[in-house]
């Protein structure tokens, strides 16, 4: 017999109210049940709202409506039919129904099954969908790399129209092929594109919009040998004892040494302020709430951050700014290392890098990508050089999931991948542990 029951996660007010769907011990699913509410307006003993106002009981009458009528359409679904897509769907098409939004047979109301027409959706309504931390509302970066998807999907095609169906393992194959080789994307990139496609294509079918089978088996996925940017500890103490002639790089020098010190993402770091200083227990720490996770961090104060911040917080900077001024001081600090690795950079139509004039402008217009080469080190220092250097400089100094709690990995695989661990380094590793407990033993 299938169960339906209703939760709220977490205190954070507005909060997603989420349903659970089980049946026998295959079938367990949590989605969003579509509604939003304040927990304090929430009875986690009845698993419903209070009826206090007009609005609750509102709210109280389409999860009862939702329940009932889920149950319903369990009872006349094949089994082959339950999953989790099928339960996102059918929340959907209840709650629409129960609020009189059905789509009806009009072709005004019709969901297309274009490719671009399902990107153009995601982007429209970017808003109101549910994001990774189980609010509304996906962030700036991921609005920007669908509207990449499609400007990319629109050359792809050219004057075909390609539907939602035919994305499968043919169409993926050859969709790589053509973003490597004819346009020149990094793999890494490419891939990024697939999965973004990917997801375009599970948001149509719970639309009711029909894919391929083979969906699942498309292949996109993270490159794994990509190099990774850090500061080495050396290069650190080398910035540190530099006196730069100009202040706005003398202040991106202590945000960049905070920055390695604490090990937040760029525009994490560059909002702090003197609110996020506090002292809990005794202990000074700096807390704050991440942007792109929602995740909640608490940091040390340790000595040598302090030493940094003596004279206070550094001036505010822009992200745009802190990228060209890190690549600037790490230059003078002649940080110039060559690396093989991807940057930022114009081409023109054939994939070749323009050139630029003694003003340091472009000789022709192109478009920007990223492409791959031999780079001296400091040209391909950015902002997010700080959160990779913190975890890289304290893998195996600190334990890895303290880390983790300050970076907020979620698992120690990301972890590890992050910092471009191999099983090289854990058998280093393993043979220096038993190098140090032989000298212990001896002593």
């Amino acid at each position: 017999m299938a169960t339906v029951n209703f939760l709220v996660k977490g205190n954070e007010n507005p909060s997603t109210i989420f349903l659970r769907f089980k049946h026998g011990r295959k079938h367990d699913y949590t989605k969003s049940a579509g509604k939003l509410i304040n927990p304090k307006n929430w009875s986690t003993l009845k698993k419903a709202p209070h009826q206090r106002t007009p609005d609750l009981k509102n709210v109280y009458a389409t999860l009862l409506n939702l329940k009932i009528k889920l149950i319903d359409t369990f009872n006349e679904s094949s089994p082959n039919e339950i999953d989790g897509l099928w339960l996102e769907k059918n929340i959907l098409k209840i709650n629409n129904a129960f609020n009189g939004e059905e789509t009806g047979d009009s072709e005004e109301n019709e969901i297309s099954e274009l490719i671009t027409d399902c990107i153009q959706d995601i982007i429209d309504n970017a808003n109101t969908r549910e994001n990774s931390r189980g609010g509304l509302g996906i962030s700036q970066s991921r609005i920007n790399s669908y509207k990449n998807l499609l400007k990319i999907i629109k050359m792809y095609q050219g004057r075909k129209k390609l539907l939602v169906k035919d994305v499968d393992i043919k169409f993926g194959r050859d969709f790589l092929s053509w973003m490597l080789n004819k346009r020149n994307y990094s793999e890494s990139y490419a891939k990024k594109k697939i999965d973004d496609l990917k997801t375009v294509c599970a948001d149509a079918q719970i639309r009711g919009i029909q894919i391929s089978n083979q969906l699942r088996k498309v292949k996109g996925g993270k490159t794994k040998n990509e190099t990774v940017i850090y500061l080495s500890p050396e290069e650190l103490k080398k910035i540190s004892k530099i006196t730069f002639d100009s202040e706005a790089l003398e202040n991106a020098k202590k945000w960049l040494l905070l920055g390695c010190n604490i090990g937040q993402r760029g525009n994490d770091l560059l909002k702090l302020s003197e609110d996020n200083f506090v002292t809990r227990n005794g202990l000074d720490i700096i807390e704050l709430t991440q942007q792109k996770t929602g995740k909640q961090v608490a940091i040390p104060v340790l000595p040598t951050t302090k030493e940094i911040l003596k004279e206070g917080l550094p001036k505010s900077i822009s992200i745009q700014k802190f990228n060209t001024y890190l690549k600037l001081l790490c230059e003078q600090a002649k940080i110039d290392d060559s690396i093989y690795a991807g940057k930022i950079t114009m081409v023109n139509k054939k994939g070749e890098v323009i050139p630029k004039d003694s003003n340091g402008k472009y000789k022709e217009k192109g478009e920007k990508r990223k492409v791959f080469d031999n780079f001296l080190k400091h040209e391909i220092i950015s902002s997010h050089v700080c959160r990779r250097s913190f975890a890289t400089n304290h893998y195996g100094v600190l334990p890895t999931p303290l880390i983790m709690q300050i970076t907020a990995h979620g698992t120690e695989k990301m972890f590890l991948q992050y910092i471009g661990k191999s099983s090289l380094d854990f058998a280093q590793q393993i043979a220096d542990f038993y190098s140090k407990h032989d000298t212990i033993e001896k002593k």
